[in-house]
């Protein structure tokens, strides 16, 4: 499945992930004690709607197109605000027309003792990264292999943190490729939390994702799982999950506050559904 992200930034499975990725943010920011954000495929971090890639798909308008204006009960607004407020922080005049990819989302939310490395291996979108966090000491963009970053960038020396596993999966093996890097990234830092980000299109290679999971040994799983709509006969990006390595005892609680109100607003056909399921753990 080829994913390259300016065709599908603010989609709904962006939405879900940048949610979670705030959600884990704000936990984190609960203790003084420094943390880094490890984000192991950066991408270009600042997305424009009015590129040609996201007029060609238009998907952000069923994703935060949907969200950033929509009334929202109290309970989920509070958990979501610090992830709307960074979308907000591009778009002063109101509405949407950039949106913020994961890196700088996480740079939004840091604060002044936190850092961030972003990993980017395409060498021109590490450069368009290098360029938007230029002077900024508290992020360091890396142009390297995001796999090979699992091993070569951890633990951090701040020993807290979040890595945030989001490959393109423009290559066969990607789900291998995810169980293999959490296991090897775990071994290094067990004491991290990890956010494992994945596509709902092939249901037998996500079963098949889902067994090695629970197979690798690691603990403490958390699988979120978010369809827009029923499997479809073509194939089709029909809902996207992220995984969670020790996630923080407040996370399942939160999610099933947001995550029926972001169904109600994302979901475009039945039966589609979104579930919360421990692999491993609680």
């Amino acid at each position: 499945m080829n994913y390259r992200h300016a065709y599908h930034a603010g989609n709904f499975a962006d939405v879900v992930k940048h949610v979670v990725l705030s959600l884990l943010l704000d936990y984190l920011k609960q203790k003084d004690r420094a943390f880094r954000v490890l984000d192991t495929h950066a991408g270009i971090g600042r997305y424009d709607f009015s590129s040609a890639e996201a007029q060609k798909t238009g998907e952000w308008q069923g994703g935060i197109g949907r969200l950033i204006d929509a009334p929202i009960e109290k309970s989920a607004a509070a958990l979501l605000a610090p992830y709307l407020e960074a979308v907000r922080s591009l778009n002063p005049d109101g509405g949407v027309k950039k949106y913020p990819g994961s890196p700088l989302i996480a740079r939004h939310l840091m604060r002044k003792q936190d850092r961030l490395s972003a990993i980017e291996l395409h060498g021109a979108d590490a450069a368009r990264l290098k360029t938007l966090f230029a002077g900024d000491f508290q992020t360091r963009v890396i142009e390297l292999d995001g796999w090979l970053a699992l091993g070569a960038h951890l633990p951090p020396k701040e020993k807290r943190g979040l890595v945030l596993i989001d490959p393109p999966f423009e290559e066969a093996g990607e789900f291998d490729r995810l169980v293999d890097g959490m296991q090897k990234a775990h071994r290094r830092w067990p004491g991290g939390i990890y956010a494992l980000w994945y596509p709902i299109k092939d249901r037998k290679a996500i079963i098949a994702f889902r067994k090695a999971l629970k197979q690798s040994g690691v603990p403490k799983l958390l699988d979120i799982e978010f369809e827009i709509r029923p499997a479809s006969r073509e194939p089709s990006l029909d809902g996207s999950g992220m995984v969670v390595v020790n996630p923080p005892f407040t996370l399942e609680r939160e999610l099933r506050i947001v995550l029926p109100v972001l169904h109600r607003l994302l979901a475009v056909e039945k039966p589609a559904h979104w579930s919360l399921e421990w692999l491993a753990g609680e």
